[in-house]
């Protein structure tokens, strides 16, 4: 007897068992995780694309910052200009020419041989200074010193103009400021540090302005102070 199966396979199932759920679940599952290794996948691939243009562009980039030299701060460079500067001042201090040679100017004794004879003329200042006053008494002594001021005062008054230094008051406070001529001031005490320096004006001093010696005649010597006297 044989027995024949038909199988409808246009018969749909109208109900799902839980067999049928964990396969499609499992379907589901696998066709999720096929999708997710084929993006990551994707992704490598296009990393491992962009890496060998991000190295070129690395590589460009370094070759440029080796030519291009590097910006120093800008305190080395002021300090490099400094040095430079410092080069050069000693560079002009070794090439400038050495000092000439300080010659001192002789003076002729002319005028200081004249200046004594009008003094001798004028005053007996020589007489006066050559005497041995200590044979004289001191009311004798000031009467000749009287008239050797007497004739100096004349000399000087025709022959020099005089002023003084200073303006201020002798004994009076004066602040003496860097760069003041030491030719013209003089310093005394103690002179400690550099100037400015405050002290007491003990003497004005002088200095002549204006000098009117006679003229001398061509052959005169100079050197006779005084011709010797004879009375007849």
């Amino acid at each position: 007897m044989n027995t024949q199966f038909k199988i409808d396979l246009d018969l749909i199932p109208t109900t799902f068992d839980a067999i049928h759920v964990y396969l499609a679940a499992t379907v589901f599952g696998l066709a999720l995780t096929v999708i997710i290794l084929l993006f990551v996948l994707l992704m490598s691939a296009i990393r491992k694309a962009k890496k060998p243009e991000q190295k070129a562009v690395d590589n460009k980039e370094q070759a440029i910052s080796t030519k291009i030299p590097k910006r120093e701060p800008e305190v080395k460079i002021v300090e490099k200009i400094v040095e430079v500067e410092k080069i050069v001042e000693v560079e002009k201090i070794v090439q400038q020419p050495a000092p000439e040679p300080i010659v001192l100017k002789e003076a002729t004794p002319d005028a200081a041989l004249q200046l004594l004879s009008l003094l001798q003329t004028e005053a007996r200042f020589i007489d006066f200074i050559k005497e041995d006053v200590n044979a004289y008494s001191d009311q004798d002594i000031g009467a000749a010193a009287r008239v050797v001021h007497t004739g100096c005062h004349k000399v000087i008054k025709e022959h020099f103009t005089l002023t003084t230094i200073r303006t201020e008051q002798e004994g009076s406070k004066i602040t003496l400021n860097k760069g003041f001529n030491a030719s013209e001031v003089r310093l005394t005490g103690n002179i400690v540090g550099q100037a400015p320096f405050t002290g007491t004006l003990v003497h004005k001093g002088w200095k002549v302005t204006e000098v009117k010696l006679p003229k001398l005649t061509q052959g005169h010597n100079a050197n006779i102070i005084a011709a010797a006297e004879v009375e007849l």
